[in-house]
């Protein structure tokens, strides 16, 4: 089966890394990068890191309104559709890119495999929550992740092709834990690297990029919370988008001297300064994904998360704080010891006793496009 795959953004990337080798033992695949995420740090670097080929079209489409990316992106995917003439259409997440891709499909008849299908925040304010409702609705296949997602979906009447098969992202992280369990040999180098100085337990680490948190309200009280986290024994390593920087500096808002601000990092990189911390602070829903699975205490910068599975699992140890400065810090002070060697040893002690197990998406969902093929 001729298959073409769209991505754009470096999530998209993770998934379909972890998609790419079941799916290309089997079938042919068409790789398609929009370019969303288009200069080398925040994708380029990459393809080469998790294995990807080199794409088979890149588009180079990146920046713009969201209206002028997703109509230059519609025009251009769907070209390569026409001369490509795929099977299926797959496409993942919630991004301009997925729902470019399922908008050119349709248009042209092409069935669309939606990975992450069903998944809500209930939040149309998020250019996201538009996104990945409209790609349910127009797609053939749909990939649920969790079971939660499979009752969205039926709430909204959508039943017929419907599968759960877990998270993609599960798949490539138990693959890749083992690599980064050891502290003592994996944090040193990142640290010169970074110019901090990093040990297990002694940081936490910190994303920030959708655009709700880019106003300027919304960075004066992320930055507040990131500011008061940090202390000069306990930095605060804030990994921040190139947009969320331009935003930051656009708003006047200075962080604390306890936040180092440090360029997004390659994919193995993130996850040993998520399972080496003594916490995770993000807004992303694949770091808080990867947070739960590692086990690393986790504060969400968001009012409702579509991923609930791994905040009613964590046992409190993940909890959604929106932007509440006095919140966010009664949590940490209830989730991160204050003393030092405490807060080490149960880094330590977490990361000797990680054993993350696959979820099998990636066959399941092989196994799903084959059957309806057949």
């Amino acid at each position: 089966m001729r298959i073409v795959s769209v991505v754009g953004t470096r999530p998209q990337l993770i998934k379909a890394a972890a998609l790419f080798p079941t799916l290309r033992a089997r079938h042919d695949e068409v790789f398609v990068d929009t370019g969303q995420h288009w200069d080398e740090a925040m994708a380029g670097a990459f393809f080469a890191e998790l294995g990807l080929p080199k794409p088979d079209h890149a588009l180079g489409i990146g920046g713009g309104t969201v209206a002028e990316q997703v109509g230059r992106m519609i025009a251009s995917v769907g070209a390569v559709f026409a001369a490509e003439r795929p099977a299926a259409v797959l496409v993942y997440g919630d991004t301009n890119s997925t729902l470019a891709g399922a908008l050119a499909a349709t248009t042209l008849g092409i069935p669309v495999a939606h990975v992450e299908a069903g998944l809500r925040s209930f939040d149309r304010r998020m250019p996201e929550e538009t996104n990945r409702v409209l790609t349910d609705h127009i797609a053939r296949w749909l990939f649920a992740p969790t079971p939660t997602a499979v009752s969205n979906l039926a709430a909204e009447g959508v039943r017929d092709g419907v599968v759960l098969v877990g998270d993609v992202m599960q798949d490539l992280a138990a693959r890749v834990s083992a690599e980064v369990r050891d502290g003592s040999t994996v944090l040193p180098p990142i640290g010169r690297r970074l110019g901090i100085p990093l040990a297990p337990g002694g940081y936490l680490f910190a994303t920030v990029h959708r655009a709700e948190n880019r106003t300027p309200d919304a960075i004066r009280a992320w930055a507040a919370i990131l500011s008061d986290a940090g202390r000069p024994d306990r930095p605060v390593v804030l990994a921040l988008h190139p947009g969320t920087v331009a935003a930051l500096e656009g708003a006047g808002v200075a962080l604390g001297g306890g936040v180092r601000v440090v360029a997004p990092q390659g994919y193995r990189t993130t996850l040993a300064l998520q399972l080496h911390a003594a916490s995770v602070v993000t807004d992303s829903g694949g770091i808080q994904r990867e947070a739960s699975w590692l086990g690393v205490p986790c504060l969400v910068l968001r009012d409702s998360t579509e991923w609930v599975e791994a905040v009613a699992g964590s046992g409190g140890s993940m909890v959604v704080v929106g932007l509440d400065a006095r919140r966010a810090a009664d949590e940490l002070s209830r989730l991160v010891p204050r003393d030092a060697p405490v807060a080490a040893e149960l880094a330590r002690t977490r990361a000797a006793r990680l054993d993350l197990q696959p979820a099998g998406a990636a066959a399941a969902i092989v196994a799903a496009l084959e059957a309806d093929g057949r």
